[in-house]
């Protein structure tokens, strides 16, 4: 695994994160809850596991491109063979 970069949530995403991630990056920070605590923003990093793009939250969302170049959003506790 190559590790790229981290960006706090709700900002651009640095020019190194691939533009098929974009548009689900910025749904799921569009869709996190406002916190009227003035709690920070959490982060993603993105990484290359085998040239595929992912990008994770630090809530657990994940971001990536499959082999077949569709891009997936799911959750780390899910099962991703079931």
């Amino acid at each position: 695994m190559q590790l790229g970069t981290r960006w706090t949530s709700g900002d651009e995403p640095p020019a190194a994160v691939p533009a098929v991630l974009r548009p689900q990056i910025h749904a799921v920070d569009r869709a996190l809850p406002g916190d009227d605590l003035g709690q920070p923003r959490p982060r993603w990093t993105l990484t290359f596991l085998e040239g595929r793009p992912i990008a994770e939250l630090d809530t657990g969302v994940i971001v990536e491109a499959t082999a077949s170049g569709e891009v997936l959003v799911r959750h780390d506790d899910e099962d991703e063979f079931g």
